[in-house]
């Protein structure tokens, strides 16, 4: 019988039941399933290197030959998990490809972000029985949560755009429907499974039962946010939702002076919304709006003035590596952490703070670090590119989807743009307190050598050439 696909790929995230979902599928007569062949910490399963001959840099180097591999050494029909934070480049080859049949895995985002952090927290990532199950709370974290269902919105709105341009259906299945017989039998229908899955070879089992209320150490806290971010349909993403890539709910504006802040994300710490609260008369700002808060707020203040900060991608990238990269106990970044050390050599410390870590040792895991971004930045390794150092270029183009601001102020003439920024809406120009650079054992002055300089223009090749920026200095912070 002529198969309908050649193989088949889970398109998900992290805690959406991937792993009950793949069992039920490797149950099924004549399927195999290899797990998260592209997750750039391992090869399919955790501490597994290689397969069918092939090691992690012979897959990271050609996505299509791994494929190619699987076809060949299975004796059923074959597939794999593909998640939105695996190599960019073989989503793109399934996406394109009809002989790969896409199923389509989703789950409420909230349960999915909570189930995350607890697995972060216990190191529990599968369960088999109940009694060895491992209880904990965690903290519901709302610029984290709205980060997290921006990520997932984006690959969600990719996945369905693939689709319709390619002419293809994808099979779309819940979290809920995992359990229902009827609804896996029409699973293995689509995919050409000789039958339905055998029960006994399943062995995955829920592992947060409880309401997520009670997985929570701020309940109330996470509800009243869920309640002022009105994202819309909580209860799941849709799969045609917008991508939310200019980042709305960081906007920030003032209660009675018509200012509008958009920032560039970015791994600085922002003294921006301080100075709005001195600004503003009732020393007030809001936060969090969605677009019909926004619209409100533009009728109701008139002759308003919208701006974005750019900053040198030198200080930019150095905030960066300081907060998430050199750090161990920064969760979010964990994963990409470890695959900076493992697969791409750059020397960081086993632990942090390290006394022993010196001017040279750091000089030496930042420049790498920026070799490593080049490749990353132009899409040449299988480890996202998380927000803090994504190009400027492409987060104010993603800003300008939604709006274009005013003014893009320089982070090097901060001062003065916000001063004439003042004077344009009639108000006072208070100073600005604190400044976006990180404070670390080793500040920048220090840190930058024409090296490090000449590897930061690489890998923000785009910026540079875009804005204008130059040799970042000290004492200037050319741009």
């Amino acid at each position: 019988m002529t198969r309908r696909f050649d193989y088949f790929v889970v398109l998900a995230g992290m805690r959406t039941g991937s792993n009950l979902l793949e069992e039920q599928l490797a149950a099924m007569p004549g399927v195999e399933s290899f797990g998260e062949l592209f997750n750039p910490h391992f090869f399919g399963k955790p501490e597994v290197t290689s397969m069918w001959g092939l090691s992690m840099t012979a897959r990271d180097r050609d996505p299509l030959r791994v494929i190619a591999a699987m076809r060949t050494a299975a004796g059923g029909l074959p597939g794999f998990r593909l998640f939105y934070d695996h190599d960019p480049r073989a989503i793109d080859l399934v996406l394109q490809d009809p002989k790969a049949a896409k199923i389509v895995l989703t789950r409420r985002p909230i349960d999915s972000y909570v189930s995350l952090k607890i697995a972060r927290k216990t190191g529990q990532w599968w369960l088999g029985d109940m009694t060895t199950a491992r209880a904990a709370k965690v903290p519901f974290d709302a610029e984290e949560y709205v980060e997290f269902v921006e990520e997932l919105s984006a690959f969600q709105s990719r996945v369905a755009r693939a689709l319709q341009v390619t002419g293809q259906t994808a099979f779309h299945i819940g979290y809920e429907d995992l359990s229902d017989d009827d609804v896996l039998a029409g699973l293995g229908t689509f995919i050409g499974a000789e039958g339905p899955p055998d029960p006994a070879k399943v062995r995955a089992k829920v592992q947060n039962p409880t309401p997520v209320a009670a997985r929570l150490t701020n309940p109330t806290v996470a509800e009243e946010a869920l309640q002022t971010m009105l994202m819309p349909d909580l209860g799941r993403v849709p799969i045609h939702e917008p991508e939310r890539g200019p980042g709305l709910r960081f906007f920030r504006v003032c209660k009675t002076t018509p200012l509008l802040y958009m920032p560039i994300r970015g791994a600085g710490f922002d003294p921006i919304p301080d100075w709005l609260s001195q600004v503003d008369p009732d020393g007030e700002t809001e936060t969090g709006m969605s677009q019909k808060d926004m619209r409100r707020w533009k009728r109701q203040h008139p002759g308003h003035r919208s701006f974005t900060v750019l900053r040198h991608p030198l200080p930019r990238a150095h905030d960066a590596f300081c907060r998430f990269v050199l750090p161990t106990d920064a969760d979010t970044h964990a994963d990409i952490r470890a695959a900076l050390v493992e697969h791409y050599g750059v020397p960081l410390p086993s632990s942090w703070p390290d006394s022993d870590w010196t001017l040279d040792r750091h000089r030496a895991a930042f420049l790498k670090f920026l070799k490593f971004l080049a490749g990353n930045l132009g899409g040449q390794t299988a480890v996202r590119v998380d927000n803090s150092w994504a190009s400027q270029a492409t987060l104010l183009f993603a800003i300008g989807q939604f709006q274009m601001p005013d003014r893009v102020v320089r982070e090097s003439h901060l001062d003065a743009a916000l001063s004439d920024l003042c004077r344009d809406v009639g108000v006072a120009m208070p100073a600005v307190a604190g400044s976006f650079l990180v404070q670390d054992v080793h500040g920048l002055s220090d840190v930058v050598t024409r090296q490090i300089g000449e590897a930061c223009e690489a890998a923000y090749r785009r910026d540079y050439v875009m804005f204008g920026f130059t040799d970042w200095t000290p004492e200037g912070q050319a741009a």
